[in-house]
Order: C-alpha cells, then structure tokens, then sequence
C-alpha cells in the first residue's frame, strides 16, 4: 500500500491530487476527417493539444487539479529512444521540483506504447503513479475511446493505491502492469492484455478503482538505472527465428555496431541451426545475446544449449522489453551473469 499522495486545493473547497498530464501524441489526440474516419484520421498529421484534451473532460475536477504540458505532439512510433530519456528525466524533475504533484499521467500513441511505459517504469525514480494511456479511435470519431481512457488514467494516477504499483497502462478500464501490458490487436478497444498472468485492476463505471494484485518484480525507484549517468542508450537490435532462417539479419546487426542482441525463438526459444549459430558467432565478438520467444506466454528458460554458446534468457519478458532493459542493462554492465540477474529482477 503506498502513501495517500499530497493534494491541492483547487480553489472551489474541495482537496483534490495534483497530477500532471503530458502529451506526446498518437491515436488519442489525432483529428479525422469526419466522424466515421477510424482508419485515416493520421494522414494529416492533425493533432489536439493535451489541454483541449482536458478540456474534453471537465468531470476530472471532482478527481484530480490536472497540469497539462505538451512534451510531443506525434504518432507514437515516432516517440523516439532519446524521447524516452527526455520524457523519463521530465517525469523525475516534475516530482522533485513540485512535491504536491501526486501523479502523472503520459498519452501516447499505441503503437509503441508499451515500450515507453516498461522505459519509464525502469526509469522512474519515484514510487507516486505514472500512468501511460492512450486511444485506439481518435477523438473525432463517433465512437472515441480517447475521452474515457484519458478520464480513468487521471482517476487511476490519483488514487491512492496506485502508488508503489510501478507504472500502470489503463485502457478500456482496465488497470495493467507496464511490464505485463502488450498491444495484442491492429484496431480492437481492448488491444491491451497481460497475458496468462492477468491484469491489475478495473477503473470501473462506477467510479472506483479496485485493484486485485500488485506487481512483485522490481521497478521504479528500486532499479539501479541512473540516467543522470546516461546520456545515450546502448544499440540493441532483435533479429527474428522462422522456418529457414539464416544468419544474415545478425550478421548485418553485428556490422552495424549492436551492442546486444535479442533473438526472438521459437516456442521455448529453439530456432534452426543457423540462427544460433550466427548468434554465437556474434557472442564470441562480444556482443551480448538474449534468448526470447515470440510466444504470446510463459518462460525461456536457461537450457544447456544456450548456456553453452554463452547465452542469457528472458524469462517471460517478450522481445521488445527486454531490448528495453538490454539497452539499459548494457550502460551499467558487459557481464552476461549481471543482465541474467536483471532480467529476473524487472
């Protein structure tokens, strides 16, 4: 259980959380063309600005005094890996500067959402919430989720039992570990699960947030990631294993100066020969190599075959997470027995 976050008085009576919301773009502040424009509305690169989004949604006053910065305007897979710093170091100055600030709130896009909330839940150096939602219709359209996700991602971000949870995504109402959280759909309202292991909680339509379990891998202010000491993330590629693989893909990423590599198996993170076998060849020229599965659950675990070639696993984080932590893991360490150890702890 965290600690009720401070409040601030909004200057009606009422003692609400401070939170703060920035904008980076994406789905949940696109403009379409017409209402029924659920497919097109990026073409024009037309956004809201994150305080005509809060204006969307006067009902947050009885929740939460909302701040709202725009930090980027942009399709979230432009949200680039130095934007993640940035955004990371804003989110760390926001709380050390305002200690009335109980909350954040990111909208993103989702395409790469995911990715930006596992950073910053690596990243971030307090235990106060740090919610990451989005949209998968823009405001535009007829049948928008943009004003709802962004309502419960403040509600969530000022609730008290949020803190110490690491960052959240909430979507659809439902309240994810930004570990867990996976886009698993091109254009469902629900695209976002967390596999067999479940979901945190609802944000629910009766105004409450319940929570049912609580992350119990480290995150947060708990992580040894300093990115005062950081000012560029290592080079982290992931080749991907298929029937009839080769190792030309490795070989290029190799060439071009990777630092680590994920390699993407196949069920429990078997691949053909040559796969791993140009996996090897670039272990033995120091670059650092990750087993992970492109399967949807479960654990790659540390098998003979990939002990002996020098290879660490990924237990059950999926590929681009632990390219993330790889990318991280790599500024503070070369030693393959120190990012096994990271990749069972986050």
């Amino acid at each position: 259980m965290g600690r009720s976050p401070p409040v601030a008085d909004t200057g009606t009576g009422t003692a609400v959380p401070r939170i703060y919301v920035l904008g980076t773009g994406g789905s949940i502040s696109c403009i379409g063309d017409s209402r029924t424009d659920l497919i097109d509305y990026n073409h024009a690169d037309r956004h809201l600005s994150i305080d005509a989004m809060v204006l969307r949604i006067p009902e947050i006053s009885r929740f939460a005094e909302v701040r709202a910065e725009q930090f980027l305007n942009v399709y979230g897979g432009d949200v680039s890996t130095s934007k993640w710093l940035e955004l990371s170091r804003r989110i760390n100055r926001i709380f050390h500067d305002d200690p009335a600030a109980a909350g954040i709130v990111v909208t993103h896009g989702t395409s790469t959402l995911e990715e930006t909330a596992y950073f910053l839940n690596l990243t971030v150096k307090s235990r106060k919430p740090v919610v990451v939602t989005g949209a998968m219709r823009p405001p535009t359209a007829m049948s928008t989720d943009a004003d709802m996700n962004l309502f419960d991602a403040i509600r969530v971000a000022a609730h008290a039992e949020s803190a110490g949870k690491g960052v959240l995504v909430v979507l659809n109402n439902q309240i994810h570990s930004a570990r867990d959280a996976i886009k698993t759909s091109t254009s469902r309202l629900e695209t976002f699960k967390s596999a067999e292991l479940g979901f945190l909680g609802y944000a629910d339509s009766d105004g409450k947030v319940a929570f049912y379990r609580s992350p119990t891998r480290s995150h947060t202010a708990e992580t040894e990631f300093d990115l005062e000491k950081i000012d560029q993330l290592a080079r982290v590629d992931i080749a991907y294993a298929y029937s009839g693989v080769d190792g030309v893909a490795i070989e290029a990423f190799v060439k071009a100066g990777c630092m680590g590599l994920v390699g993407a198996g196949l069920g429990s993170g078997s691949a053909p020969r040559p796969f791993h076998d140009a996996l090897a060849s670039a272990r033995e020229q120091g670059v650092l190599v990750v087993i992970a599965s492109q399967s949807f659950n479960g654990r790659v675990m540390a098998k003979r075959a990939f002990k002996e070639r020098g290879f660490v696993v990924a237990d059950n984080l999926p590929p681009k997470k632990v390219r993330i932590l790889l990318m991280l893991g790599l500024k503070v360490t070369r030693r393959p027995e120190e990012i096994q150890r990271m990749l069972l702890s986050y």
